[in-house]
């Protein structure tokens, strides 16, 4: 359908756009927004209107923008060009922004960071994250920096890090954890390191691991190392777990930038001895590989953080793709449930406030993080979810996506040319759930991943005398589901986690 409208003149995008069902609208957009043509681009940019249209609509254009494998400038203009100076929806505004940083940082990745409209674009992030007033707003904005990846706003980054509330340093800190190893200076380290030992205030356990996590994972020294192993021994349990498995699921992964310091480090029996490591708590980190060939490797992580009582503050499931030195993160779903603690009434450390009571999802799809999903916020909002509560999972992204998109024309020895064309599509249907029961005291998570990847390949020889066409279809479907079932009636508390795999069809 992209490579129809590629050819399709403007008012015919137009009519075809105005004239289609409403279910069909969406992947007309989809597929406007996919071919990047000047006339689908004009079309949709007559089309959309931000003021009228529903949000969902909305929220496909801008998402299709944010997965465009090679977006153009004009697709960045249309995108601004439509968010600017307009009453917008906040899951529409959100999405936008976070859509604006990802088209910014795979501008620059193909060299174009020159661009007028890319330095707009940025303008527009730092200048909204100096006038932000609330707490969540700031978040979106840190989210847009660390889809756009620019290394001259690190230093923005750092000063919300050290300084910001706890949403706003677990935002900044996760952007700086996407930023590869060579950007990861001394400064930034310096920082890390800050936060981690907690030298100027107190930090929420999960930025402080946060931090861990960077200086364990971009190039660690080892009195870094060591220094975070030392300092397990002042942590609660479950923290204390949790890193110390970090640190040994980094010895069994072959591709680990710190796999031979660890080793050593692991070598010193000061180090590694049951003073250290007999701290058991049921927090765990896991990471393996799900497919090893010569060109790729992929593998599955789980990190769970649970509380000292047994309740889990944070889940993370990664896939990631790794080839010649390259990591892509295909789909990472993040689950945080925080204050709950009064509500299972634990006392919490001197040093630590009382959290509001909230409950929330964040997913990276591709290396483009999406707006978060906050699922309750604060008792009242709780009980009202669970007494009104529709049983209907939270859809987080669905929709098509085109993933690939190579056009390249190689000339042979013989002075003929072969045209090379390859897209790839990806249907997508990701939702997710939580839910908690106060009468049956049990608290419920679920991620349901769908998905069908659908790869085009053609080659063409054209010449006077000879004509030659090669041509392979690949389709893929799957299918993933990652539950969660936590019984809090009991002590101790139950605990079940399911991942399914349903058959993958290749053809």
């Amino acid at each position: 359908f992209a490579q129809m409208l590629r050819s399709a003149k403007k008012r015919d995008v137009l009519e075809l756009l105005r004239r289609a069902p409403e279910e069909m609208r969406p992947f007309l957009v989809e597929a406007a927004v996919a071919s990047q043509s000047v006339a689908s681009l004009a079309a949709l940019s007559d089309f959309l209107d931000f003021s009228k249209e529903p949000k969902s609509l909305l929220e496909k254009f801008l998402y299709a923008a944010a997965f465009s494998p090679r977006p153009s400038g004009e697709l960045l203009h249309l995108v601004l060009d439509k968010l600017d100076g307009k009453q917008l929806a906040p899951e529409v505004w959100e999405t936008g922004m976070v859509a604006v940083g990802s088209l910014v940082g795979k501008l620059c990745q193909q060299k174009l960071c020159g661009l007028q409209v890319v330095e707009r674009g940025t303008e527009i992030i730092l200048r909204g994250l100096r006038g932000a007033e609330g707490e969540p707003e700031v978040v979106i904005y840190l989210l847009a920096l660390g889809n756009a990846m620019l290394p001259e706003t690190i230093p923005t980054l750092l000063d919300h890090a050290e300084d910001g509330p706890a949403a706003v340093t677990a935002a900044a800190t996760s952007a700086l954890q996407r930023f590869p190893a060579p950007h990861i200076s001394s400064k930034v380290k310096r920082v890390m390191r800050r936060i981690f030992h907690q030298k100027r205030k107190s930090y929420d356990k999960t930025c402080r691991l946060a931090a861990a996590e960077i200086l364990l994972e971009k190039h660690p020294s080892p009195m870094d190392v060591i220094n975070l192993l030392l300092a397990t021994r002042e942590m609660d349990t479950e923290t204390a777990t949790f890193l110390q498995l970090k640190v040994q699921s980094s010895l069994r992964d072959h591709h680990h930038l710190a796999r031979k310091i660890m080793k050593d480090i692991m070598g010193d029996p000061r180090i590694n001895n049951y003073n250290f490591f007999s701290k058991v708590g049921i927090s765990s980190s896991f990471s393996g590989p799900l497919t090893v060939t010569q060109d790729l490797l992929s593998t599955f992580g789980l990190d769970l953080l649970f509380l000292e009582g047994g309740f889990l503050r944070k889940s993370v499931s990664d896939f990631s793709l790794l080839s010649h030195g390259q990591r892509l993160r295909a789909a990472q779903v993040t689950f945080e449930a925080q204050g709950m603690e009064s509500m299972m009434g634990e006392n919490l450390s001197e040093q630590e406030e009382e959290p509001e009571l909230m409950a929330g999802m964040s997913a990276t799809f591709f290396d483009v993080q999406l707006r978060p999903v906050v699922f309750f916020q604060g008792y009242t909002d709780l009980m009202a979810k669970v007494l009104l509560s529709s049983g209907e999972p939270t859809s987080v992204l669905k929709g098509n996506l085109l993933l690939m998109d190579h056009h390249q024309v190689i000339g042979l020895q013989s002075g003929l040319q072969v045209t090379v064309t390859l897209q790839g599509g990806l249907g997508l249907d990701i939702s997710a759930d939580v839910d908690v029961s106060i009468w049956e005291q049990e608290l419920k998570t679920g991620v349901s991943v769908r998905g069908s990847l659908a790869m085009d390949f053609q080659a063409e020889l054209d010449s006077p005398f000879l004509q030659a066409t090669l041509r392979s279809q690949i389709e893929v479907e799957t299918s993933i589901h990652f539950d969660t079932m936590l019984r809090f009636s009991s002590s101790p508390l139950l605990m079940c986690l399911q991942l399914r795999e349903e058959q993958v069809p290749y053809r």
